[in-house]
């Protein structure tokens, strides 16, 4: 009993400690407008004891003391009787290796049981785990205390009344450890989310799409005002449009696909009229279902990236652009042809970049997202599938 009651404290104590050890004070600065900056301050991150290595030193401590504890509290005898000391050193084995099932309980229950079981739903299941793994321990208590102690007699209830309480105990603290873990991630994860939020935010409002690709616009812009033409209004239409959604619609958590689709069109369509017959661009958006919801600027990179990468010194450039849904499973395909021998200077500053997406996407929707960037017979191919509902 002692040694259930002494388990649970050291558990509550390992799940209080890694909880104060890992709460980081964070300061977020951040100033709208094309001056605007983003301050991060995390007071604790830096230091030893908010290391992995220190959570699992707590816990080997912890384990060390509690299966130490009975020998070191073991009574002073100055010459114990000869049956006294055998049937002593025989219990204490048999408490060393019930310890050892306790653990692995404590484990198995926090990483195994409760996130396969109890988080889906499965009560049944988990309720039929744990008597399991007390008819276990108790086989294992019998085998063992008839190996250890064969000079006493094994009763059920004797085992009853002094391992229900600890496995109750080792259950339920392994499972507020579990939950301590689960929220302290959770509240990484959040505050991880909104700084990622607030860079992206910031580097869209710097610079959204290539400085060269804007002025090439204006220019064509210009040029098509002093012939006259007709295109000139619908291309400022584009672009104004592609000026509002970057810089008052982009703040928003999701927005419908709808618009982002929208967005891309004007961005492709400009593209189409700064390198008319140039380059092959090939889009085809018939197959969305527009109801769906995504972050604003999520699909815009690769798009950029297609056309940032695949024109220049590049015979015959090609681009394919293909974005679709089916049953909640977002699909797009850019693909465009590129040359090792690109010799084009390339804007740094355009965008926000694969690698910022790449760390995006991990952060919104974790495994519920596929992304694969190949370069295949001087193509760069990039697939990318996200699971919407």
């Amino acid at each position: 009993m002692n040694s259930g009651i002494g388990l649970v404290l050291a558990v509550f104590s390992i799940g209080t400690i890694e909880m104060l050890v890992a709460e980081k004070s964070v300061l977020v600065d951040f100033n709208t407008g094309f001056g605007g900056q983003i301050r991060y301050f995390a007071g604790m991150s830096g230091s030893w004891y908010t290391k992995k290595w220190v959570g699992i030193s707590l816990h080997v401590l912890f384990w060390v003391i509690l299966f130490g504890a009975p020998y070191l509290l073991q009574p002073v005898w100055k010459a114990p009787p000869k049956d006294l000391q055998i049937k002593r050193d025989g219990f204490y084995y048999l408490l060393f290796f019930n310890n050892l099932l306790r653990l692995a309980l404590f484990y198995t229950n926090a990483y195994l049981l409760l996130p396969k079981l109890i988080y889906k739903k499965r009560y049944v299941g988990y309720a039929l785990s744990l008597l399991s793994w007390f008819a276990l321990m108790f086989l294992v208590d019998q085998t063992l205390f008839r190996l250890f102690v064969p000079q006493l007699e094994h009763y059920a209830w004797n085992f009853l009344v002094f391992n229900i309480l600890p496995f109750s105990f080792i259950v339920i603290a392994s499972g507020a450890f579990r939950m301590v873990r689960d929220q302290m991630k959770e509240r990484e994860l959040a505050k991880e989310k909104e700084m990622e939020f607030l860079k992206t935010e910031l580097a869209f409002l710097k610079s959204q799409v290539s400085p060269h690709f804007m002025f090439n616009v204006l220019n064509n812009m210009v040029a098509l005002a002093r012939k006259g033409s007709d295109q000139l209004e619908p291309s400022l239409i584009k672009l104004s449009s592609l000026l509002r959604y970057m810089l008052y619609e982009s703040d928003q958590e999701t927005v419908p696909l709808q618009k982002e689709m929208d967005y891309l069109n004007s961005y492709i369509d400009l593209q189409r009229q700064r390198f008319g017959r140039k380059v092959s661009i090939d889009v085809d958006f018939s197959e969305v279902d527009s109801s769906y919801e995504i972050p604003a600027m999520l699909l815009i990179p690769f798009v950029e990236n297609a056309f940032k990468h695949g024109t220049g010194f590049i015979k015959d450039p090609q681009i394919s652009i293909r974005l679709k849904t089916n049953n909640g499973l977002l699909d797009l395909e850019v693909r465009n042809k590129y040359s090792t021998d690109d010799l084009e200077v390339k804007d740094k500053a355009s965008g926000i970049g694969l690698p910022n997406t790449i760390r995006r996407l991990n952060l919104l929707y974790g495994n519920k997202q596929e992304l694969s960037i190949s370069k295949e017979n001087g193509w760069f191919n990039v697939s990318l599938k996200i699971q919407l509902k």
